[in-house]
C-alpha cells in the first residue's frame, strides 16, 4: 500500500478524526539526530479522545509508532512503515494537584515538569532537569539521571491500547526495571501522575541549576545526538568500557563517538543513520573484544535500512 492511499483509506475510514494526517512525512525533524527516511503517514492527534478514535478505527495490520521529543530515537534511512503518532501540544500540559503531586502529559518535556514541581515546592523531581525527553519516554524506558528514575516518582500512569480502549496502571503494574517498563509494547502513554515532598522552591532550583552545568560540563548538549547511547551494564558504566576500547572520537563519515562524553554518537550535519548506527554497532564490537561485555542499545532505532524490502 502506497503511503498516499494508506493516508486517504484512514481519513475515509476515520469519520470525525480532528487531528492531521500527512502522507511521507520527514522524520528527520522528529529526532535530535536530524536524519532518517520519512514515514508513511504522520498522524498528530487533536487530543486523547481523538487519539482513541484514530486506535480503535485504524486496521490492526497497520504497524503504528509513537514518538515524542525525539531525543532518543533514531530512524532509518529507509524511513518507518505505517504510522507514526507524535504527541503534540495536546499532551504537554502540566498542573500541580494536592498532596505534592504533578499531573503530566506524555507528551510534556521532563524539564518542564521539574520545573513546576520546584516552582510549587515538590521536591524529588529534579531529575527530570537531566533527561532531555518527555514523559511518554520517561514513562516507557523508566528514564533516569543524577540519582533519581521515574519508578521513583510515579503514582500512575495513563494510556490508550491499540483498539483505542483507556487504561491507568499504578506503578506496580508498569513493572519498572532499569530503563524498562513491563507496560504492554502497544500501550500509548498519555499522561503520569507524580508525587514528590515538601521541599524550598530556592534549594529544588539551585539543584536543577547544578544538574544543568553538570551536563553542560560533561555531556555533549547542543548538538544533533541521541542521548546515552548503550544502557550501563551491570556493575559497569558504559562510557568506560567505550573508552577503554579506544572508541572515543571515532568516527564513521559526519558520524563521530563524542570526544566529550563517549556514550554519546553525535551526527556533524551530514550522516545517515545507517553510519550513526553502524558507528553504534563498530563500538559494540570493540568493546566486546575488549571486555567481552555486550552493549545494549539504549537509543530506539526504527524504520526500514536502505535496501531492505517493507514488512
Amino acid at each position: 500500500m502506497g503511503s498516499r492511499s494508506l493516508a486517504a483509506d484512514l481519513r475515509a475510514g476515520l469519520a470525525g478524526l480532528r487531528g492531521t494526517l500527512q502522507a511521507d512525512a520527514p522524520t528527520a525533524p522528529l529526532s535530535w539526530f536530524r536524519t532518517g527516511g520519512p514515514a508513511e503517514v504522520l498522524f498528530t492527534p487533536a487530543d486523547e479522545a481523538d487519539l482513541a478514535l484514530f486506535l480503535a478505527g485504524c486496521p490492526a495490520d497497520v504497524p503504528v509508532l509513537v514518538v515524542g521529543l525525539g531525543s532518543n530515537l533514531l530512524v532509518r534511512d529507509g524511513g518507518i512503515r505505517g504510522v507514526v503518532i507524535r504527541l503534540g501540544k495536546a499532551f504537554a500540559e502540566v498542573a500541580v494537584e494536592p498532596g505534592f503531586r504533578i499531573r503530566a502529559g506524555a507528551g510534556a518535556p521532563d524539564v518542564k515538569v521539574a520545573r513546576a514541581a520546584a516552582e510549587a515546592g515538590i521536591e524529588g523531581l529534579a531529575f527530570l532537569r537531566g533527561i532531555p525527553g518527555a514523559i511518554g519516554g520517561a514513562l516507557r524506558m523508566n528514564g533516569g539521571a543524577y540519582g533519581g528514575e521515574t519508578a521513583d516518582v510515579l503514582i500512575e500512569a495513563r494510556a490508550l491500547d491499540r483498539q483505542g480502549r483507556a487504561h491507568v496502571l499504578s506503578k506496580a503494574e508498569m513493572g519498572f526495571t532499569y530503563r524498562h517498563c513491563g507496560a504492554p509494547e502497544d500501550y500509548i502513554f498519555t499522561e503520569a501522575l507524580f508525587e514528590g515532598r515538601p521541599g524550598d522552591p530556592g534549594t529544588i532550583l539551585a539543584a536543577m541549576n547544578q544538574i544543568t552545568e553538570a551536563r553542560s560540563a560533561s555531556q555533549p548538549v547542543n548538538t544533533r545526538t541521541g542521548g546515552s547511547t548503550f544502557k550501563n551494564p551491570p556493575g559497569c558504566k558504559a562510557w568506560e568500557l567505550v573508552d577503554r576500547a579506544g572508541c572515543r572520537g571515532l568516527r564513521i563519515g559526519d558520524a563521530q563517538v563524542s570526544e566529550l562524553h563517549c556514550n554519546f554518537l553525535i551526527n556533524h550535519g551530514r550522516a545517515t543513520a545507517a553510519e550513526i548506527e553502524a558507528l553504534g554497532e563498530e563500538v559494540r564490537r570493540r568493546v566486546r573484544e575488549t571486555s567481552g561485555v555486550e552493549l545494549e542499545w539504549e537509543i530506539k532505532r526504527v524504520g526500514i535500512a536502505p535496501g531492505e524490502s517493507s514488512p
